[in-house]
Formats: C-alpha cells, structure tokens, sequence
C-alpha cells in the first residue's frame, strides 16, 4: 500500500492523475491506425514495387510488433528506474517519431520511424498500466480499468476521423496528429507522482516471495487477454475486405461501421463498474463474450446495412466489457514491487494479439470461406460466454 492509493471511485474521478492516465492510455489505437487514410496515397509516393509494396503494408501493424519485442524490457526499466520518467520519456519519443513521417522522403526510414514509436508506446503504456495499479484499488481500480478502455474506443474514433480529414488535404499531414501528445507533457509532468519504492533495484528477484501463487493466474489473464484481442481485431483488419464481399465498396462503410464499433465500445466500457457490481468479474465476461458472439452472428448471416451496423457494435460493445477484467485483476494480485512487471505483460498481450490477428483470420478464410469461419468464431465466444457465466454461476454472481 502506498500513502496515494485510492480505493473509492467518486474519489478517482477528482484525482488529476486520473484524467492523465487515461490520456496516455487513448495513444493506443492512435498508434497504429492515425496513418490507415493515408496509405493509399503513400503508396503512390513511392515507385510501385513488389518490395515498395510490402513496406507500405508494414506501416501499419510496425508498432505492434515493436511493443512485442521491447514491453518485457521497458517494464525492468519501469521498476529500476521508475514509471514517471519512462512516461514522460515515452511520449516525448512518440511525438518525435510519430511527427517524423511528415518529413521522411524515404520508405525505410519511414518504416524504421514506425518500429521507433512502437518501442515509445511499449513505455508509455507499460509506465502508464503500472501507476494505475500504483494509485488505485479496490473499485477505483476497476473503474479506471473500464474508463481506459473507454478512453481508447473515444480517442481511436476522434484520431481516424481527424486523420481522414486531414489526408483529404495532403497525404503527409496525419503524421502532424502524432505531435499533439507533447503538448500533454507539461501537464502530465505537473500532475503524476512517482511512487514509493518498496525494494531496492538490485533485489527484484526477491520480489514477492511470500505470495509465491500470483504469476500463474496473471500469466492466465494475459494469455486470455491475448487471445480475445486476437479474436477482436478481425474487424479492423478483415471487415472492409468482408464488406468488399457483401458488395458494400465504398470506403465510408467500412468507416461507419468501424465508428459504431468504437462508439459502442467506448460507451460500454463506461458502464463496465456498474455492470462488474452486478453481476461480477465472471459475469462481465460471460455478457461480453455474448455480446461479440451475437454481433459476429448477426454479421455473418446477413448483408444488410443495418444488421452490419448493429452487429460491429455488439462486437465493440462485448470487446469492450471484456478488457477491463484482465487488467484490474492481473493489477490487483501483483504484489507492489512487480507491478510494472505485470504491466508489461499485460501491454505484450494485447499488442500480440493484434500482430497475430490476420495470421490467423487470413488463412481461416481462404480455407473455410466467410460464412463458416465466422460462424465459428461466434461459436468459440459463444463457449467462452457459456464457461463464464458457469463460474459466475457458482460464485452466486449471476
């Protein structure tokens, strides 16, 4: 325990801290998905290719696979060195390498921009991540797990749009979206507080020796986390191709119903404390994993616009009470000085699910076809749902 943490919501809600954690946190989708208008338009940048071709491709899921590589490390260096300094550090590189496509005239250096602002957003989220389990407990914590969530769902749909925008005046000019961070930075330097130190640097392999149980129900809940983000972004890498399929093949639809996807998901994930209190961790992902289940059911059995509409936003919806539960629990059984630990774990999870997502719809796709492979796909949420209300079940939650 440490003299900051707070346990209580309505308390959380006037904390600071509070508004700048989430700000960090709605740098997530920005990362990976600020350039996605502005492809087509660098592509014609540069000499057509096969190798040109494959690099523009790369743009995109660059900073996923380098906050794979690099999360591990930047949560040893937020426990030697502390989170603050790792998150302010981060979101200086962020702006820097996010900014830099404004200028890059060479596809390599572009692409090896992106890998650097994927080691920025390792920092960012795994400081960030560790200083919510820092300063909240309790309910508080879980609350500003769901508003996190929230906070990406909001901050993803705000960034594309603007991006759109902005691409429609000049290919280069969503990198400039990439720069807004630093102006957070003076605010986020004024308001977030180290935490106190609770071992030394030199004794982390001490950490937590009389709770000895904590790693493998953690382990557990990144690899479920995992998983269900691999399930997920199927809708951002396959939907406008699943759309093409429908005869739907006008751009704007594939962005409509991504914005009801992210608009669904932030607002549910603003219900996320309300609905724990209910019915409990179990039943939260037994209604979310139903919630996708349904969504990717409705998707797949017709063609029409609104069943289209509808089901991306139960898929948003879902995904977005499903989240919150991994990371409040995995923050909440990790003893103080392993945090940061836990928290690069947890930011690895979602990022390889994202890296591995088209690894695995793709070839599910050309073998089993749309309708088949996204029937399956409801089906195994719609085990998982049925395992989790189960447990909810025998917990007397439900």
């Amino acid at each position: 325990m440490t003299h900051a943490e707070i346990s209580q919501p309505e308390a959380m809600r006037r904390d600071p801290r509070a508004l700048a954690l989430l700000l960090a946190a709605s740098l997530t989708v920005m990362a990976a998905a600020t350039i996605s208008p502005a492809l087509p338009g660098l592509a014609r940048q540069f000499p057509d290719t096969p190798g040109n071709a494959f690099l523009i491709r790369l743009l995109v899921p660059a900073p996923s696979l380098a906050v794979v590589l690099t999360a591990a490390l930047c949560g040893i260096l937020a426990d030697r060195l502390g989170r603050k300094p790792l998150l302010l550090g981060g979101v200086a590189l962020f702006a820097l390498a996010g900014s830099a496509g404004l200028v890059l005239a060479d596809l390599p250096l572009l692409l090896a921009s992106r890998l650097i602002l994927g080691i920025a957003l390792a920092m960012i989220m795994t400081a960030q991540s560790a200083l919510i389990g820092d300063y909240y407990t309790g309910a508080a914590l879980h609350a500003l797990s769901g508003a996190q969530v929230a906070a990406r769902n909001f901050g993803g749909f705000a960034f594309i749009t603007l991006a759109g925008v902005l691409a429609g005046i000049a290919i280069r000019l969503p990198f400039a979206i990439y720069a807004l961070p630093a102006l957070a930075l003076p605010f986020l330097a004024r308001v977030l507080t180290e935490p106190a130190r609770h071992v030394r640097p030199g004794d982390m392999g001490a950490v937590a020796d009389d709770t000895p149980d904590w790693r493998l129900p953690v382990a557990l809940l990144a690899l479920g986390q995992c998983v269900v983000t691999m399930l997920f972004f199927t809708m951002p890498t396959q939907l406008p191709f699943y759309l093409q399929w429908r005869g739907y093949e006008a751009p704007g639809m594939t962005g409509s119903a991504l914005g009801a996807l992210m608009i669904a998901g932030g607002f549910a994930a603003l219900l996320y404390p309300r609905i724990r209190r209910a019915i409990g961790d179990f039943g939260g992902w037994g209604l979310g994993f139903t919630l996708q289940a349904t969504g990717f059911g409705l998707l797949i059995s017709s063609g029409d616009a609104p069943r289209i509409f509808l089901g991306t936003a139960l898929v948003g919806a879902g995904y977005a009470l499903s989240m919150p539960g991994f990371i409040a629990l995995s923050l909440s059984i990790t003893p103080a000085q392993a945090r940061a630990t836990t928290a690069a774990l947890l930011t690895g999870s979602v990022f390889l699910g994202q890296f591995l997502s088209p690894f695995t719809s793709i070839p599910a796709i050309r073998t089993w076809g749309w309708q088949a492979s996204g029937t399956g796909l409801a089906t195994g949420l719609g085990i998982a749902a049925l395992i989790s209300v189960i447990a909810a079940l025998r917990r007397g939650r439900v």
